[in-house]
């Protein structure tokens, strides 16, 4: 969208008076500042304009973030308030686009976007007659068909200690809750998941 500058809504306003000496600029100068402290506002609403259709979108918000972030319903409450500015507006813009998913690679999506860059899904399949065999199967009973496993790969180094935490922070936290807490909110309801870590 081009925003409008005030000298151009101060030709579009002088275009729009009618002829006659009562409108001339050099004979009646106080109505061409009239127009031009009407063309400065109108560009000034112009460019509002402009940041309002910027606003609009969660890649360039800047304003409105506390707004987005009402929307959205975050800060999300498995991982936290977000410090930074910029770490709000990436959460409202993944937000809106995050789609959710049932895959296992939608779930190593979640663990990657938390810092565990090695994980896997590890699917269980219930004993069948015929396919499981002696020695190359776990047996179990019917649910094992709707468990899984997240295999997380190494820890993260995320524990408290004193020199680099801040005041206020519990030490002996898990560093992995955050993780737990949106792969058991995105799971589907009929499984049973586990995680594992390395």
């Amino acid at each position: 969208m081009a925003v409008r500058t005030a000298e151009d809504y101060h030709g579009q306003l002088r275009a729009l008076l009618p002829p006659g000496p009562a409108w001339d600029r050099e004979l009646n100068p106080q109505v061409d500042a009239l127009l031009a402290a009407a063309a400065q506002e109108l560009a000034r609403e112009d460019l509002r304009v402009a940041d309002l259709l910027t606003e609009s979108e969660p890649d360039t918000v800047r304003e409105l973030v506390p707004d987005w972030e009402r929307v959205m319903k975050l800060p999300d409450p498995c991982l936290g308030e977000s410090p930074t500015f910029d770490d709000r507006q990436l959460a409202v813009r993944r937000r809106l686009v995050e789609v959710g998913g049932q895959t296992p690679a939608y779930f190593v999506e979640l663990a990657f976007s938390l810092g565990y860059t090695q994980a896997r899904v590890v699917e269980h399949r219930a004993p069948r007659f015929g396919r499981s065999r002696f020695g190359a199967a776990h047996f179990g009973t019917w649910t094992a068909q709707f468990m899984w496993t997240l295999e997380t790969g190494p820890r993260l180094r995320l524990g408290r200690r004193f020199g680099a935490s801040y005041w206020g922070q519990r030490f002996g936290m898990n560093p992995s809750g955050a993780l737990e807490c949106v792969i058991r909110r995105s799971a589907p309801a009929h499984t049973l998941e586990f995680i594992q870590y390395g």
